[in-house]
C-alpha cells in the first residue's frame, strides 16, 4: 500500500512537471494590435516584398500567378554556374568556346566572338552586369553540354529549391510559351542565391562592365539611386513588360522586392523603391531566439534522459510593424508523448505566436540534442507510466 502511494505521488509529480513544460509561456509581453499602413499603390501585374531574416512576405499582389520571367531567368543560370564553380567543374579562369548559337543570340549581348577566348569569369560578368544572352548560352553549354540539357538542370534545381510554379526552357529568358515563374518563386530563388553563394553575390552590385572594347552599364537604376541596394536583376520582353527584382540592406535587415510587368524602365525602378521604402519604414525585424538557444525543456519517455532541450537551429526572426516587437505572446506546445529515440533537428514542439489574443504564426521547434533509447528496465518503467498517463 505504501509503495502504491509512493508510486502515485511520484507519478503525479512528474506528470504535472511534464504538463507545465509542454505548454509554457515565454518571456514576452501579451496583447497588442498588430497594424501597419497599407502598402503603396503600385503599377505592375504582380509584386511582392519579402523580409529575408524572417522569411515573411510583408505585402504582395498576384504573387502566385504565372508570368514570363524574361531575363530574370538568368538568376537560375547564375545559380547553376556558381554551383559548378563550387564543385570545381568550372574554374573562373577557364576558357569557354563560343558556339555559333551563343554568338548569334538575340537580344542583349556582351558581344563574345567564336574566335576570341573568353573566360568563365568574363561570361559571368557579361551575363549578370550586361544581361548578355550570348554569355548565358555559352555558360549553359559549358555546364550542360547544350542549352536543352541545361534547361533540364535548371528545372531539377528549381524543384529542389521548392519553386513549384516555375518552368525553364532556356538559359536566357527569351520568350517561350512554356517558360514561366511567379513573384513568390523568384523571391525564393534570390534568397537561395544570396544564402548559398554569398561569395559571388557582389557581382550584382557592379554598375558597369567593359568587354570587347564595349562598356555597358547595369540596367538596375536603383544601384545609382539607393546606396543600400546591392542587386539584383532586371528583365524585359514585350510580353513580360519591364521587371525588376531588388535587394536592399539597411542595418541588419534585408528586403527583397519583386515587381513584374510595369510599363517602362523608370516605372519598375520607381515602384520597387516605393515598396522597399515602405517595408523599411513601417516594419522591424526582431530576433526572438538565437540559434541553438534552448527555448524550453520537454519531457521524453523511454529515453536515457528524461528531459530534452528544444529550440531553433538558426536565429529566429519575425517581422512586425514598428514598435510592436515587445507585444507578442508566445507559447510552446510539446508533441506529447515524446518517445525516444530523438535526433537533433527532429520536430518536438510548436511555437505559437499571438497578437492581441489572435493566432498569428506557428513555427516548428526542434530537438537541440539527441536522446537515445533507455535500457530495457527504463523502457518498461515508462511504458507502465504511460498507461496511467
Amino acid at each position: 500500500m505504501k509503495l502504491s502511494k509512493l508510486f502515485l505521488s511520484r507519478f503525479f509529480s512528474r506528470f504535472l512537471t511534464a504538463c507545465a513544460l509542454a505548454t509554457c509561456l515565454l518571456p514576452l509581453n501579451a496583447s497588442a494590435q498588430l497594424a501597419a499602413p497599407p502598402p503603396p499603390a503600385l503599377e505592375g501585374r504582380a509584386w511582392l516584398l519579402l523580409d529575408v531574416n524572417s522569411g515573411q512576405v510583408l505585402a504582395s499582389q498576384n504573387a502566385d500567378n504565372r508570368f514570363e520571367p524574361a531575363s530574370l531567368t538568368k538568376l537560375m543560370t547564375a545559380y547553376l554556374a556558381f554551383a559548378a564553380l563550387k564543385q570545381k567543374s568550372l574554374k573562373p579562369e577557364q576558357v569557354v568556346p563560343v558556339s555559333t548559337r551563343a554568338w548569334k543570340a538575340e537580344g542583349s549581348r556582351m558581344f563574345i566572338e567564336p574566335n576570341k577566348p573568353v573566360t568563365v569569369d568574363e561570361l559571368l560578368r557579361g551575363m549578370i552586369i550586361q544581361s548578355g544572352n550570348d554569355a548565358s548560352i555559352a555558360l549553359a553549354e559549358a555546364i550542360g553540354g547544350n542549352e536543352e540539357v541545361f534547361a533540364q538542370m535548371m528545372n531539377r534545381e528549381a524543384k529542389r529549391l521548392g519553386l513549384t510554379n516555375t518552368n525553364f526552357t532556356n538559359a536566357t529568358g527569351l520568350p517561350n510559351p512554356q517558360l514561366y515563374s511567379t513573384a513568390q518563386d523568384l523571391s525564393q530563388l534570390v534568397v537561395a542565391l544570396i544564402r548559398d553563394y554569398p561569395e559571388h553575390y557582389s557581382l550584382y552590385s557592379q554598375k558597369e562592365y567593359r568587354y570587347n572594347n564595349i562598356s555597358q552599364t547595369n540596367r538596375n537604376r536603383l544601384l545609382w539611386l539607393d546606396p543600400t541596394v546591392d542587386g539584383v536583376k532586371t528583365g524585359y520582353t514585350e510580353n513580360a513588360g519591364y521587371c525588376l527584382i531588388t535587394s536592399a540592406r539597411r542595418g541588419e535587415r534585408r528586403l527583397i522586392s519583386v515587381v513584374l510587368g510595369t510599363a517602362s524602365e523608370s516605372a519598375r525602378a520607381t515602384e520597387s523603391q516605393k515598396l522597399l521604402n515602405w517595408g523599411f519604414q513601417f516594419y522591424d525585424s526582431v530576433r526572438l531566439y538565437a540559434r541553438n538557444q534552448p527555448v524550453t525543456q520537454l519531457r521524453v519517455w523511454k529515453g536515457s534522459s528524461d528531459m530534452l532541450k528544444a529550440g531553433f537551429t538558426s536565429d529566429l526572426y519575425i517581422a512586425v510593424p514598428k514598435g510592436q516587437g515587445d507585444k507578442i505572446k508566445a507559447t510552446v506546445e510539446s508533441l506529447q508523448p515524446l518517445l525516444a529515440p530523438v535526433s537533433p533537428g527532429q520536430r518536438v514542439a510548436t511555437l505559437k505566436l499571438e497578437i492581441d489574443g489572435k493566432p498569428w504564426r506557428e513555427l516548428p521547434v526542434v530537438a537541440l540534442e539527441p536522446v537515445p533509447v533507455a535500457g530495457i528496465f527504463g523502457r518498461a518503467w515508462d511504458t507502465l507510466r504511460l498507461l496511467f498517463k
